[in-house]
């Protein structure tokens, strides 16, 4: 087998082609290696911010999904009401569901004032039971209609309509309807007054339609006032509100875990990144001897500055790595000891910690690379 013999000419040659990466990245590693204590040090303070960061912002997507959802259960936030109790068009619903975009549900209610065989007046409402479940799910409900003929009575009405809880009669223009109480209703609200039957027995009964749609929507306080300005534009006949009480106390208790999780969060990055700046000053004292060979060699201070905000991005974006992992495990820690629930890890927070690191950790690299600019080679190197 024959061989190349290598001349010195040639292994300049492949040294002056190769890539000053490796170079680059040798420098990088051995100032690292060298000053251990210092790196170690600036190195802590990235991964405690960033794991802080990472679990705050992990609990507040977590914890503001968690929350939305449980302000759902409260029932609608948006209200469409025929005017003047005009009905509602048939296809509503269908309407409604096609601006929600799967983001929410909807439910249909009529209402008539019926009279009992004693001439006493009660609200009826018609409505889809099956949504009325989902949707107001803190109603008190012993029992769901799930025939024809079955009614849910309201506490209150109870004793107007049936005393004993046996079936009764309704009447309406007319028309009278034979129902069976089948379960009771208590919210300690207007509901409580109300008999609720299924729309399907209401309309046969009555010959109304529904003029009132309950909206649940989900979304942020922007993506709300969006669905209530397109549900007004599709119901131009229908008012189209917000239920204030649900959408400002949403929008209040989000806003305040948000600014006490960021709050903290930004005390923390703070604190690091003065341990940083501190920890990459100290750098520049112990390593002025370094840079000032450079400099002597004809390094220029854009290259001793770049080398210098490299080691210090590299030192963001370690942190950032590693505390991100523990920042995961803190955060399902904290779900799991204070709210007994899964914090489900998010991976989108990963971009954001790793580009606030890196950022916190060049700013903090600001004020040390401008006293590399003061380095005198000549002065550093006479061991003045």
């Amino acid at each position: 087998m024959s061989t190349v013999p290598r001349t010195p000419q040639s292994v300049a040659e492949r040294r002056a082609a190769a890539p000053h990466a490796s170079m680059f990245l040798r420098m990088l590693l051995r100032a690292a290696v060298v000053r251990r204590g210092r790196a170690a040090s600036a190195l802590l303070a990235m991964v405690v911010a960033a794991a802080v960061a990472t679990a705050m912002m992990n609990l507040y997507v977590d914890v503001q999904a968690k929350l939305r959802k449980e302000f759902r259960s409260y029932g609608a936030n948006v209200v469409v009401v025929g005017k003047d109790g005009a009905f509602l068009p048939p296809d509503a619903i269908s309407k409604v569901e096609s601006v929600l975009g799967g983001r929410g549900m909807a439910v249909p209610f009529a209402y008539v004032v019926a009279r009992t065989p004693a001439g006493q007046s009660v609200v009826v409402a018609g409505t889809d039971f099956e949504r009325v479940q989902r949707l107001d799910r803190w109603w008190s409900v012993s029992a769901w209609p799930s025939a024809t003929g079955e009614a849910l009575v309201g506490m209150r009405a109870l004793p107007v309509v049936s005393p004993e809880r046996k079936p009764f009669d309704l009447s309406f223009q007319g028309h009278t309807v034979h129902l069976t109480p089948t379960g009771t209703l208590q919210t300690g609200a207007a509901e409580d007054s109300r008999v609720y039957l299924p729309m399907s027995d209401f309309a046969a009964w009555t010959g109304v339609q529904p003029s009132t749609i309950e909206v649940a929507a989900n979304g942020s306080s922007e993506e709300l006032n969006a669905v209530v300005n397109r549900l007004a534009q599709t119901f131009p006949n229908a008012d189209v509100r917000p239920v204030r009480q649900i959408v400002e106390g949403e929008a209040r208790v989000l806003g305040k875990t948000r600014a006490t999780l960021y709050a903290a969060a930004t005390l923390i990055i703070l604190t690091a990144a003065l341990c940083v700046l501190a920890t990459l000053t100290g750098w520049v004292f112990d390593r002025r001897r370094d840079f000032a060979i450079m400099k002597a060699l004809g390094a220029s201070e854009r290259l001793i500055s770049g080398f210098f905000a490299a080691e210090a991005a590299a030192l963001g974006a370690v942190g950032a790595l590693l505390g991100f992992v523990i920042g995961i495990g803190i955060a399902a820690w904290i779900g799991r000891v204070n709210f007994n629930a899964v914090v489900v890890p998010r991976l989108s927070v990963l971009p954001i910690v790793l580009a606030g690191s890196i950022a916190v950790a060049l700013l903090s690299a600001i004020v040390p690379m401008s006293l590399l600019r003061r380095v005198q080679p000549a002065i550093i190197l006479k061991g003045e």
